[in-house]
C-alpha cells in the first residue's frame, strides 16, 4: 500500500545554523569536546594497519563503494560526496598521558563509573607482632659479657642456661628445671652449645676445656682440652665440634675420635666470640674481637674469605636458611652495623646502620626475616623484614644489654638473655603453616618463674 510521503516542516533559523555545524563539523572542532556517534563504526583513519601488513585505504571520507551506496540508501541519490565526513565515525582515539592509565584503585570514583564495583583481591594484612614478652624467667648471675654465649634451645624443646659455674636445664614444654652439671669452685661456664640432634650439649669453660654431656642420661661423655684460655664461641656440624676461644684459636674436635682435635683453625688476632656453620654444614664462619669475619671450608685450615669491613667486634653471626651463601654479622659498640656477605662471589651486598651494639642475629626458618639484639645504647630487640632490611617491630623490655639470644624449634619464638639476670620470651615469627597459630611454649606457660 502506498503512501504519501509528507515533507518535514522548514527549520528555523537556530535549527538550520545547528545542523550546519553538524555537517561541516571539522570547521567547529573543540579540544575540550568529544563527538561520539551511535554506531559503533571504527574509524580507518584511526587505525594502525601496519601493524596488520595491511595496506591503508586512501579513502577517509566514505566514498569506497559501500559507503556511497550505504549514504544513498539513507540519504537518497542526491547527496553529496563530502559534505557529512563525520557521521559513520566512530570516536577517535584521544592520547593520553601515561600517569592517566594508572588503575589503582585510588583513582576510581564513585561518580565516574555508577554501578561499578570493581573486584580487587584483599588486601594482605601485616603480621601483628606482641611488643612484650610473654614470658620471664629469673637467671640470677648470668653473666653481663659480651664475648659469652650462655644460652641455647634445642631441637627437643630444652633450654639450657649457664649461671655461673653451672648449666641448668629448662624444659619448654613442662617448665620443668634441671641442674646438669656445675663446674668446680675456680671455674665458670663460658658458652653452651646443643649438637643438631638435641641429644648431647657442648660446655666451654673458663679454664679452657670443653665437655660433652648427654642431657637425657644426665652425665658427661667426654672432656676435651686445646684452648689455653676460656672458651667462648661453639658451633656444631654433625658430629663436628668446632670451639673459639680467647688464645684467638679454633679447634675442630670430632667427639668419634679419640683426639681432643682432629685440627686448629689460627686466622684470628684477638679473642674468637663468634662461630656459626652453614646449613649445608660445608662453611664456618667465625668472628673475633680483631674486628674481622672469616670463613672457612671443611678441609681448610687457613680462611678462604676474609672480611675486614666491621670496626667493632664480631659476635652476631648468622646463615640465611633461604638462600645459599647468604651470610649477615653484626658489629659492635664501635661499629653498629649489620653487614650481609654473599660467600659464593666473596663480596658485600648490604650495610644496614642499627644505631646500637648488635649483640645477636638469627635468621628465621620459616619466612624471610632475620631478629637482631642490641646493647648501647638502646637494648633493644629488632624483627627486620629481608632484603629491604624494613623494622618490623623494635621491642624493649632488658634494661641491659642483650647478650644473648636463642631461636625454638619451630621457629617461632626468642628467648633473650640479658645482663638484668632475666631470660624474656617473645612470639615474633609465624608459624610455616599458619601466621596465627600461637607456639607451643606460649601456650603452655605463661608468667615469671625462677630458672634454678
Amino acid at each position: 500500500m502506498d503512501q504519501s510521503f509528507t515533507p518535514p516542516a522548514a527549520m528555523s533559523s537556530s535549527q538550520h545554523e545547528h545542523v550546519k555545524r553538524m555537517i561541516n563539523s571539522d570547521r567547529y572542532k573543540s579540544p575540550s569536546k568529544t563527538i561520539y556517534s551511535d554506531r559503533f563504526i571504527p574509524c580507518r583513519s584511526a587505525s594502525n594497519f601496519p601493524l596488520f601488513d595491511l595496506p591503508a585505504s586512501e579513502d577517509t571520507c566514505g566514498c569506497s563503494p559501500y559507503g556511497n551506496a550505504l549514504r544513498t540508501a539513507l540519504f537518497g541519490p542526491n547527496t553529496p560526496d563530502k559534505t557529512r565526513p563525520n557521521i559513520f565515525r566512530y570516536k577517535t582515539e584521544t592520547k593520553h598521558s601515561m600517569h592517566s592509565l594508572s588503575l589503582t584503585p585510588f583513582e576510581f570514583h564513585d561518580d565516574a563509573l555508577p554501578g561499578y564495583a570493581p573486584n580487587y583481591p584483599p588486601l594482605k594484612r601485616a603480621r601483628k607482632i606482641p611488643h612484650s614478652s610473654f614470658k620471664v624467667l629469673d637467671a640470677p648471675a648470668l653473666q653481663d659479657d659480651f664475648y659469652l654465649n650462655l644460652v641455647d634451645w634445642s631441637s627437643n624443646n630444652v633450654l639450657a642456661v649457664a649461671l655461673g659455674n653451672s648449666v641448668y636445664l629448662w624444659n619448654a614444654s613442662s617448665s620443668k628445671v634441671t641442674k646438669l652439671c656445675e663446674l668446680g669452685v675456680d671455674d665458670s661456664v663460658c658458652s653452651v652449645g646443643w649438637a643438631q640432634l638435641g641429644a648431647y650439649l657442648a660446655v666451654g669453660s673458663n679454664s679452657g676445656k670443653v665437655q660433652i654431656w648427654d642431657a637425657s642420661q644426665g652425665k658427661t661423655i667426654r672432656t676435651m682440652e686445646g684452648h689455653r684460655l676460656r672458651v667462648g664461641a661453639l658451633a656444631w656440624s654433625s658430629s663436628l665440634l668446632s670451639s673459639g676461644g680467647r688464645d684467638k684459636n679454633i679447634y675442630q674436635r670430632d667427639i668419634r675420635a679419640q683426639e681432643d682435635f682432629v685440627s686448629k683453625l689460627s686466622g684470628h688476632k684477638s679473642e674468637v666470640c663468634g662461630l656459626k656453620w652453614s646449613y649445608d654444614n660445608r662453611e664456618l664462619a667465625s668472628g673475633g674481637n680483631d674486628n674481622k669475619l672469616l670463613v672457612w671450608n671443611q678441609n681448610s685450615t687457613q680462611p678462604i674469605l676474609k672480611f675486614c669491613e666491621h670496626t667493632a667486634a664480631v659476635k652476631a653471626i648468622a646463615w640465611s636458611p633461604h638462600v645459599h651463601g647468604l651470610l649477615a654479622s653484626g658489629g659492635g659498640t664501635a661499629d653498629r652495623s649489620i653487614r650481609f656477605w654473599n660467600t659464593t662471589t666473596n663480596s658485600q651486598l648490604n650495610c644496614i646502620d642499627t644505631g646500637s651494639q648488635v649483640c645477636n642475629l638469627v635468621w628465621s626458618k620459616n619466612v624471610n626475616e632475620l631478629v637482631s639484639t642490641h646493647g648501647y645504647s638502646q637494648n633493644q630487640i629488632i624483627v627486620w623484614k629481608y632484603p629491604t632490611m624494613s623494622k618490623l617491630v623494635s621491642l624493649t623490655g632488658h634494661t641491659y644489654r642483650v647478650l644473648y639470644l636463642a631461636i625454638s624449634p619451630d621457629g617461632q619464638t626468642i628467648v633473650t638473655g640479658a645482663g638484668d639476670e632475666t631470660l624474656r620470651f617473645w612470639n615474633v615469627f609465624p608459624s610455616r603453616k599458619s601466621q596465627n597459630t600461637e607456639s607451643e611454649i606460649g601456650a603452655s606457660s605463661f608468667g615469671r618463674t625462677i630458672i634454678r
